[in-house]
């Protein structure tokens, strides 16, 4: 099996993958459809990939490209998840799910749902480091199912939420110690505020 992992570079995923891969290539740059035919993979798996796949490569590569999102999707689509998951007091957690045409809205492969203390001290960064560390543990879990291809995936529940990078400058002031910031301080800070999440996921 061949495997192509799409994100930062050394990609964490790959002592997970390389047991089941014959061959592992790693890639942080946009790709398109030459590339695709070049490296000819069986499956693409994407984690912290920081470009948007086109329709040509989706093409190409139907349900064969997987993502890991930490978020509990249908919650949280798009950037900043962890942040937005606090500040609108949404479901938390990590999801791995096929990547389609749209942000985050493929079919969901495994999910888990994460709780937080929110009197412990948890800040932004270390409720990211909790779901990376979560989310890897997911992946390790289910991997050798999706390298035997027996996975159908389940469509996502209607709702949820989906943000861009520029959504959340208008809550910057409020990150008084950048990502060290408590996560008590975030809380709810965005209900009610501006559009709703339907009309930002539209």
């Amino acid at each position: 099996m061949k495997v192509l992992l799409l994100g930062k570079t050394p990609s964490p995923l790959t002592p997970i993958v390389a047991g089941k891969a014959d061959k592992i290539i790693e890639a942080s740059e946009p790709i398109d459809e030459r590339f695709v035919r070049r490296v000819n993979c069986d499956v693409a798996i994407s984690y912290g990939y920081r470009h948007i796949v086109r329709q040509p490569v989706l093409d190409l590569m139907h349900r064969r490209i997987i993502n890991l999102h930490i978020s509990c999707l249908p919650w949280n689509r798009g950037a900043d998840p962890n942040l937005w998951s606090f500040l609108e007091d949404t479901p938390k957690g990590v999801s791995i799910h096929y990547v389609d045409a749209g942000v985050d809205t493929g079919d969901l492969i495994a999910q888990r749902h994460i709780t937080f203390d929110m009197e412990a001290g948890e800040t932004l960064a270390s409720t990211y480091d909790r779901l990376s560390r979560e989310i890897l543990d997911l992946f390790t879990a289910v991997w050798p199912v999706i390298a035997r291809g027996d996975v159908a995936g389940i469509p996502q529940p209607p709702g949820g939420s989906v943000h861009r990078k520029r959504d959340k400058e208008r809550y910057r002031p409020l990150l008084v110690d950048g990502w060290h910031t408590p996560v008590s301080l975030l809380a709810g800070k965005a209900l009610g505020d501006g559009e709703t999440n339907e009309q930002a996921a539209g």
